[in-house]
């Protein structure tokens, strides 16, 4: 039978609620000697405890459809429309939009253009690490419909300005409307799978800004064509009409999206006692309710898998937007007319849109992130080396697809990982909100690199560092971290964490607790 373990405690701690704490103690014990593991005694009742582990198991495939078919398809949906309303100035770039918001005879210098790209990502990085507090405290069922919304509108009437002063605006407030929905998004996702299970589901998501680089060339190539309608020219229409699609998606998505699984209304009680059972039993403490506190942020902070995570996200976050944002103009360049160059940028976002989701099973069943984010960066860091070295069209439009093979995997594979990684609702909200905050703020490196074409030698070598440098050697670095610890942990030299403390003590440490297992 099993034993509960005290330890001696400091005065100091031995007096503070000692007795709650005894108390807690005594019923573990009581809980213990009935064969009932304190863990999970708080949990509704097992719904099936009567079935067999066969039928169970079938249960459990049932259950983790149903929440599939709930979450991913719609938030598939919103972050492709995202991530096409903050990438479809690079498309608007090559119809005249330089020229439009210029002076008569002066159109916008590439400093003026790329400076409307970078505050995008100020105001999106502010704003971000505190967007899941936000999503926690607001519900998803609010938060997400509403910044959608207000994105959308903001889209919308940036097809209506005419100036630089404008645009400049527009952006700022695009960066700071968009700036909840993809930590918010991931938060989320985290707060209903097992580890295990997340990081395909993230991928699948994620996939969806490759299939909006596909989807954003093909209608831009279309949208474009509506040049004089209304007294706009063409790049003004893509922003109008990709807004309102944004605005009727965020308005529809008040009934689409779901809370968490404690409040989820698509689930009966039966199934939502079963996800919240498989999340504790996976060691998470997601599906509980968690007042915020200033420890939680102080715990983020001082963790050094957060700044790893930050380390690494920003190697594969920064050479994405500047891929995202100036591939049409890197084809353009090769010596493609406008219409042709929004068509070529179709493939390599499909190819890459695959091999994320290839790559987010992958991980998934082998619980090697690391391992894949470390072969996966050494494919992109081959395709910019081609496109920095290369004067040749064709083999350059070969690079590019290297080069979306080589990041887009890459971006939801580290999520995933630095969230497997982080135990804690608030804790883990505030880390994924300040790597992913601190990747985009990296998007203002990204738009000002790519200045001088058609060989864009200082774009395509600065890409090529981040990788080297930030991708591929903080992935190596934080491998062999994790990798040691778990050695501890694994060989009992971490249970001195845990002395004194009861069961409901420990879990509170979260990711610090001995038997919390790193994946790699």
């Amino acid at each position: 039978m099993s034993e509960l373990k005290e330890y001696p405690r400091r005065d100091s701690e031995r007096s503070s609620n000692s007795a709650t704490n005894d108390k807690l103690k005594g019923l573990e014990r009581e809980q213990l000697e009935a064969g009932i593991n304190p863990l999970v005694a708080d949990l509704p009742p097992d719904p099936d405890a009567h079935l067999s582990a066969g039928e169970r198991a079938t249960i459990d495939r049932r259950l983790l459809w149903k929440l599939d078919l709930a979450l991913i398809p719609w938030l598939c949906v919103l972050y492709l429309l995202s991530f096409l309303d903050r990438t479809n100035i690079g498309n608007a770039k090559i119809v005249g939009l330089q020229q439009s918001l210029g002076s008569p005879g002066h159109p916008l210098s590439a400093g003026a253009y790329n400076a409307a790209l970078s505050i995008f990502f100020v105001s999106y990085s502010l704003f971000e690490p505190l967007t899941n507090v936000l999503l926690k405290r607001l519900t998803p069922k609010l938060f997400i419909p509403i910044i959608m919304v207000l994105w959308g509108l903001i889209m919308t009437l940036m097809g209506f300005v005419y100036n630089w002063s404008g645009l400049m605006a527009a952006r700022w407030f695009l960066g700071l409307a968009e700036a909840g929905l993809f930590p918010g998004v991931n938060y989320y996702l985290s707060c209903w799978y097992r580890r295990s299970e997340f990081g395909i589901r993230a991928a699948i998501f994620f996939s969806a800004a490759a299939v909006s680089g596909s989807f954003g060339g093909l209608l831009a190539a279309a949208i474009e064509k509506m040049v004089g309608l209304g007294g706009r020219p063409g790049w003004a229409w893509i922003f109008i009409l990709e807004g309102i699609l944004t605005v009727l998606f965020g308005f529809a998505s008040f009934w689409a999206v779901q809370n968490f699984p404690d409040k989820a209304t698509f689930l009966s009680e039966v199934d939502r006692a079963r996800v919240i059972r498989r999340l504790k039993m996976d060691q998470q403490s997601s599906a509980e309710h968690e007042e915020f506190k200033v420890q939680y942020v102080t715990a983020a902070l001082k963790d050094y898998k957060m700044w790893l995570g930050m380390m690494i996200y920003m190697g594969c976050d920064m050479p994405l937007y500047a891929f995202s944002l100036f591939l049409p103009t890197i084809i353009s360049q090769m010596g493609y007319t406008a219409t042709k160059a929004q068509l070529l940028t179709v493939p390599p976002y499909a190819c890459a849109a695959v091999l994320t989701i290839t790559v987010g099973y992958i991980a998934d069943r082998t619980r090697q992130r690391g391992l894949c984010n470390i072969f996966v960066s050494l494919i992109g860091i081959a395709g910019f080396a081609i496109l920095l070295g290369s004067e040749k069209p064709h083999i350059k439009y070969a690079g590019t697809f290297l080069g979306a093979l080589g990041i887009y995997p890459c971006i939801s594979n580290t999520i995933s990982w630095v969230s497997n990684n982080i135990e804690g609702v608030y804790k883990r909200g505030v880390v994924l909100g300040f790597v992913i905050g601190w990747g985009n703020l990296n998007g203002i490196v990204s738009s000002n690199i790519y200045r001088t074409g058609p060989k864009f030698t200082s774009g395509h070598s600065t890409v090529m560092v981040y990788m080297i440098v930030c991708l591929l050697g903080g992935s190596i670095a934080m491998r062999t971290l994790l990798a040691r610890e778990n050695k501890k942990r694994l060989t009992g030299q971490r249970d001195h964490w845990t002395r004194g403390m009861s069961h409901r003590e420990a879990e509170k440490l979260g990711d610090k607790r001995p038997d919390f297992i790193y994946t790699l």
